[in-house]
């Protein structure tokens, strides 16, 4: 095998991966749900120290009575004056919004 032969391939190998990943992210609309999990904590964090989070990863849907929209399920819990906070939130899939906050 010549050099020319063996550079050609590895150049043809890495476009094939870089257009693969650019469609990949074109096909899924979602955001990432670890993503839209670190800027809920970060939110939270701003006003006092989180004890524990979590995300579930697959998306549902969410209806609020005109507008049924996929959403990822979690929730944070956190010591707030002494006392163990927890919430659970639906975030929009697509743009990371919360749009439901419940105390539990």
């Amino acid at each position: 095998m010549k050099l020319r032969d063996f550079l050609i391939g590895v150049a043809t190998g890495l476009a094939t991966a870089v257009i693969i990943k650019e469609a990949s992210a074109k096909v899924s609309p979602y955001a990432p749900a670890g993503q839209v999990l670190e800027n809920i904590k970060k939110e939270f964090k701003k006003e006092a120290p989180i004890d524990g989070s979590w995300i579930y990863m697959k998306t549902e849907d969410f209806s609020n009575g005109i507008i049924t929209t996929p959403v990822y399920r979690g929730g944070i819990s956190r010591m707030h004056e002494g006392e163990m906070q927890t919430f659970e939130f639906a975030a929009d899939a697509r743009s990371g919004v919360v749009v439901e906050l419940v105390e539990v």
